[in-house]
């Protein structure tokens, strides 16, 4: 949906409005200093029963599961849809939703010679490049010490699991997927225990683990570019804006080559933003909330110069707005996201790691 340019403005106004009074700079340092501490306040009051589960992501990126899966669960949606001819409209736009991705993945990851923005890259070389044990930072894979998940030939790691809306979804489906491992983490420890703790959580198929994406010091249980998916949704908003450009970086270097970071997050002016009272405002679009988390809302262009300065490309990167109506309260509310997807090119030739792959200019819907 479009806002009108009344709505827009009103917005604005809104948001310009609770950002008079700023938080005071030692409290905004003790929401820094104890993020952590307020997120476990958090899990510890609601558990596992605030968020519901992801059900949906399937839906907007099917890029999460590898190529063979995505097919399966395609057909599964088609013979779905003609058990319900009769059913709302809801169920073919979700459909057509899971088209789109997949008509652009194939466009991007298909057979043969493929592009996006701009790079073309060869299917059976980047399946040679990211499969080669020796090409892992200039270190042998072979030679380092076996690591959770080290036998798969698929890896995608979630970060800010929380308690495991998006993990036990995504595992759900995984399981019936040989060579496919999940990891998952989150700074706030009783985030993690609650996802471990769960009936469904298996370390055949997932590794949970407490980190600080913030400290660049920590490192991962993995080397860096063997993931193919990073999924980073409702996450980025948390932390300080000036750090989050060292967020994504980092967390791009753990990406192979043609790996996929898929980004959901606030939108700039959605109703969360503008229902904050004066005195929460911590700087421009960043507030913090009651219970001390706090959250960033976002416009795509600032979201496209993250992930372009950390040497990824766009695939997608789209305002999604959205008008939610609550009949038994009788409130509609303005809903603004910011979903993205940006991919890491494949430079380096086989045969010539000074080479580089031939420019086309590529345009993506």
């Amino acid at each position: 949906m479009q806002w009108s340019q009344e709505e827009e403005e009103n917005a604005k106004e809104k948001a310009a409005e609770n950002s008079l009074v700023k938080v005071q700079w030692e409290d905004q340092d003790k929401y820094e200093r104890e993020a952590s501490k307020y997120w476990n306040e958090f899990y510890k009051t609601h558990k596992n029963n605030f968020f519901k589960d992801r059900n949906w992501l399937f839906l907007e990126f099917p890029e999460i599961l590898p190529e063979k899966r995505r097919e399966e669960l395609k057909t599964e949606a088609r013979s779905s849809e003609c058990t319900k001819i009769n059913s709302t409209n809801s169920f073919l736009h979700k459909n057509e939703t899971f088209e789109e991705g997949e008509k652009h993945w194939k466009k991007n990851d298909g057979g043969g010679s493929t592009s996006v923005q701009g790079y073309v890259y060869d299917k059976n070389q980047a399946k040679s490049f990211t499969d080669n044990p020796q090409v892992k930072n200039g270190r042998e894979l072979g030679g380092l010490e076996s690591f959770p998940g080290s036998d798969a030939t698929y890896r995608i790691l979630e970060v800010g699991c929380g308690a495991g809306n998006s993990v036990f979804p995504i595992l759900k489906v995984l399981c019936n997927t040989p060579g496919t491992f999940l990891y998952c983490c989150d700074f706030a420890s009783g985030a993690v225990e609650l996802v471990k703790s769960h009936s469904s959580y298996n370390s055949a198929w997932c590794s949970a683990f407490v980190h600080d994406v913030c400290d660049d010091a920590l490192p991962y249980p993995f080397p860096d570019e063997i993931l193919d998916v990073i999924l980073l949704v409702f996450v980025l908003s948390t932390i300080h804006p000036d750090r989050m450009q060292g967020v994504v970086n980092r967390l791009a270097k753990l990406l192979k080559p043609g790996g996929m970071l898929l980004f959901r997050d606030y939108g700039r002016y959605d109703t969360a933003q503008l229902r904050f009272k004066k005195g929460h405002c911590l700087s421009e679009n960043f507030y913090v909330r009651g219970d001390g988390t706090r959250v960033y809302f976002f416009t795509k262009d600032e979201v496209w110069k993250m992930f372009n300065l950390a040497g990824l490309t766009e695939v997608q990167n789209l305002v999604d707005r959205r008008l939610q109506v609550n009949r038994k309260k009788k409130v509609k509310m303005q809903r603004v996201w910011i979903q993205s997807k940006f991919q890491k090119p494949l430079l380096l030739s086989l045969n010539n790691p000074e080479e580089t792959t031939e420019r086309h200019h590529y345009n993506v819907p």
